[in-house]
């Protein structure tokens, strides 16, 4: 039941750059410029690993991409069920891209849950492959469809490929010693064989990777690398798929060099075992599980050979208390958690201010408040950051902007703790921790020097003559104080919460100590040196969009559109949160008109008109989900015609 003829992709707004037939005989080939797959089932059906999959042999083949990762929170979610349905979203093109694209080109939908979950996100002409296996009456009944949708006309509008996938598995495997319940496991190998052969991916380090996955269960190897090969026989034989795609690698989008494909959550360890190589210090992550920041203390916990020790605490105080011990020990201590971890860390953050010590406090933030939506992304954490401590509790915090900058952010974050001597708050957030694209690994020489050096003896000289140490004497220039490792004999020195002396770090109840303590703290963290924020202006715009974090993707995105179609706008992105760049002042007063979109409902854009006194206005979204270019475009064009 095909409505279409022409490729998905040219009636859904994608380009093509070219065509190539293929002699008689032998099936078309058509080139695009870039392409949005979207794959969907059950929480079960393996979505994430195929995407991941087919991410990998993307990357591999040059394409420039971005995903979005996007499942339930239940372990296994109720099967069936429109609440289950696991769907993994990639845009791969010849080009730079930002974003996982607004509307998807193809979805696989392994059953009708997956169908009618995804099908309003598609636009008229997208290609639809389904399960018909999956579309029984029960199943159908069971998400609120009275009439099979693959036989009702409702998808007349797509070019639509019915496909009984288990079905072809369990023939696929029929000569392995394998339950049909274990054979039809094998389905979303199948479905990626046929993706695989529609837009000529490698198939290659797919086998690799299944060989590997299961050494220790060498059949099962064998039968998902046998699915994978008959879903690409399967594309390449049968008759309801006529053309198949090719992406040209996107060789003029990037600079030279050595790439991967890198999650945001793999690049923040990545960074950090960089940071504390480049500071000569072990790197100590003290952490407790939680979504969506786990994977950082899973990976780091793979490489011990680099100097990295990590703890999995028995709750998120712990895990911070023992990173902050690691720290007055001498080491790059990291703890890593998501908004419900930050607040119960917030005490033993407000310490480290107090005791003046480098601490990198990861915030992967989700959907809240409380439980919240804990495989969601949200931006919802900025205040928190910024005042979730009592008293007078400064922090820097720093964001990065996408996946792979993360690992930069990283550095930053632990170049910021360790000049200055304090805790840094650095938010990532659900959105750039799953999602990935490709990576240029750096050069050695191209990392910074983060070398520190420990008090070695004394530094104070009294009036008798005497030489002594004083914990709190600080560098005239950073306001930071020594790193005194325990153990340094003639560097025995008080830490803990209650005020300190300045110079002495002796107890200290007098106001006039206090008060002058709190202003030094807060000289310490404002004068702290970050680059000026640079201003995307190639047209003399009267409006700013100004962003912050993971929207940079879909902002920058929609200026392009903007700027194609003949508009007027600029665009600036922070890194640095707290303090903000020294010259955003004057940049905010340079435009009529400031727009801040955000995940929240407007907290970068409440610090801006509070310190700034402009009249910034908010875009906001808080539905889990990250902007889309389009959307973004279509608002930003309301606000220059306003």
């Amino acid at each position: 039941m095909t409505s279409q003829v022409s490729s998905p992709a040219e009636q859904a707004d994608e380009a093509v750059v070219g065509e190539q037939r293929k002699p008689a005989g032998t099936k078309d080939v058509r080139r695009l410029d870039r392409v949005i797959i979207r794959f969907a089932g059950d929480s079960g059906d393996g979505m994430q690993l195929t995407g991941d999959r087919f991410t990998s042999e993307t990357a591999s083949f040059g394409n420039d991409l971005s995903t979005l990762p996007n499942f339930p929170a239940e372990i296994r979610a109720p099967a069936g069920t429109l609440p289950g349905v696991s769907s993994f979203q990639l845009h791969f093109a010849d080009h730079d891209i930002l974003t996982p694209g607004d509307a998807p080109n193809v979805l696989v939908a392994m059953n009708p849950a997956a169908l009618k979950a995804n099908i309003g996100d598609l636009p008229r002409g997208a290609e639809i492959i389904v399960n018909t296996d999956e579309f029984t009456k029960r199943a159908m009944q069971k998400v609120g469809y009275a009439t099979s949708p693959l036989e009702d006309g409702s998808l007349d509008g797509y070019s639509l490929h019915p496909v009984p996938l288990t079905t072809l598995t369990v023939q696929a495997l029929k000569g392995f010693d394998l339950t049909r319940k274990e054979a039809e496991r094998s389905k979303n190998m199948f479905a990626l064989g046929l993706l695989s052969w529609m837009y000529h991916r490698p198939t290659e380090g797919t086998e690799k990777f299944l060989t590997s996955k299961f050494a220790r269960k060498p059949d099962i190897a064998a039968a998902n690398i046998a699915a994978f090969r008959a879903g690409w026989n399967f594309g390449e034989t049968t008759e309801d798929f006529a053309v198949s795609y090719e992406i040209a690698p996107a060789t003029t989008a990037f600079p030279v060099g050595t790439y991967r494909n890198i999650s945001g959550n793999l690049a923040l360890s990545y960074g950090l075992i960089a940071a504390s190589r480049q500071a000569d210090l072990p790197l100590y992550l003290g952490s407790y599980p939680i979504t969506p920041a786990s994977d950082i203390l899973h990976e780091l916990s793979r490489h011990k050979n680099f100097g990295v020790r990590t703890f999995q605490a028995e709750d998120e105080i712990a895990g911070i208390g023992a990173a902050l011990g690691a720290a007055f020990g001498g080491s790059l201590a990291v703890t890593t958690t998501s908004g419900p971890g930050v607040a119960l860390k917030s005490e033993t953050v407000g310490l480290a201010v107090s005791l003046e010590l480098p601490l990198l406090v990861i915030d992967i933030q989700r959907g809240g408040p409380s439980t919240g939506l804990p495989t969601k992304t949200e931006q919802a954490d900025l205040l928190q950051a910024m005042f979730g401590r009592n008293g007078e509790a400064p922090v820097p915090v720093v964001a990065p902007c996408t996946p792979a900058d993360c690992f930069d952010a990283a550095l930053e974050a632990a170049r910021i703790a360790l000049t200055y001597r304090t805790p840094v708050m650095l938010l990532s957030d659900g959105y750039l921790a799953n999602g990935s694209e490709p990576w240029r690994i750096p050069e050695l020489d191209e990392l910074p020097d983060l070398t520190v050096q420990f008090a070695q003896g004394p530094n104070h000289t009294l009036e008798d003559g005497s030489e002594v140490f004083w914990p709190y004497k600080r560098d005239a220039h950073t306001l930071a104080r020594p790193w005194a490792v325990p153990g340094t004999p003639g560097l025995e020195h008080r830490i803990g919460g209650i005020e300190k002396e300045d110079g002495t770090g002796n107890i200290s109840y007098a106001p006039a100590n206090h008060d002058f303590m709190v202003r030094t703290r807060q000289a310490k963290i404002d004068g702290i040196e970050v680059p000026d924020l640079e201003v995307d202006d190639p047209h003399g715009a009267t409006t700013l969009v100004l962003g912050w974090g993971s929207t940079y993707g879909p902002i920058t995105a929609a200026v392009r559109r903007l700027h194609t179609a003949g508009e007027s706008i600029a665009q600036a992105h922070l890194r640095h949160l707290n303090p903000f760049p020294r010259n955003l002042g004057v940049v905010l007063g340079g435009y009529d008109k400031v727009v801040i979109p955000e995940m929240n409902l407007g907290q970068l854009a409440t610090l801006i008109r509070a310190k700034y006194l402009v009249d910034a206005h908010s875009y906001n979204q808080v539905n889990g989900m990250p902007f889309k270019a389009e959307q973004l475009a279509k608002a930003l064009k309301e606000a220059i015609d306003a």
